[in-house]
């Protein structure tokens, strides 16, 4: 399984960007997906997390009512609509598929997800 990140740049705060991760091998549709970040200087940390179906999402405090995923599983993509973009939205982003069961009670955590993209810079400028 390979993921590809794109759509990461440079944004003004209360900017928008859209990121897109493209999914090759394996069953796409069957893949719980998550989104997750790393800033310098700190963790990783958990960004968003959609169901296989796209029926059930989960976000962090700090990006709910800012940021939507979606997926489109005739296209193997999973998206990231990131709106009002603050200076602490800057880090990598990161797509991943989920392992294992049980994705309503592990989706935050970055050990349950297995195969990674290569992320994408968002850098956001107050």
């Amino acid at each position: 399984v390979q993921l590809q990140a794109s759509g990461g740049g440079l944004a003004q705060a209360g900017g928008s960007l859209r990121l897109s991760c493209a999914v090759s091998g394996g069953t796409f549709s069957s893949y719980d997906m998550g989104w997750f970040r790393h800033a310098p200087g700190k963790e990783r940390e958990f960004v968003a997390a959609i169901s296989w179906s796209g029926g059930v999402t989960y976000y962090t405090d700090s990006v709910k009512g800012r940021f939507t995923t979606s997926r489109d599983n005739a296209k193997s993509t999973v998206s990231l609509q990131m709106n009002s973009l603050k200076p602490d939205d800057t880090a990598v982003y990161y797509c991943a598929t989920f392992r294992g069961a049980y994705w309503s009670g592990n989706y935050y955590n970055p050990a349950s997800y297995d195969y990674w993209g290569q992320g994408t810079l968002v850098t956001v400028s107050s």
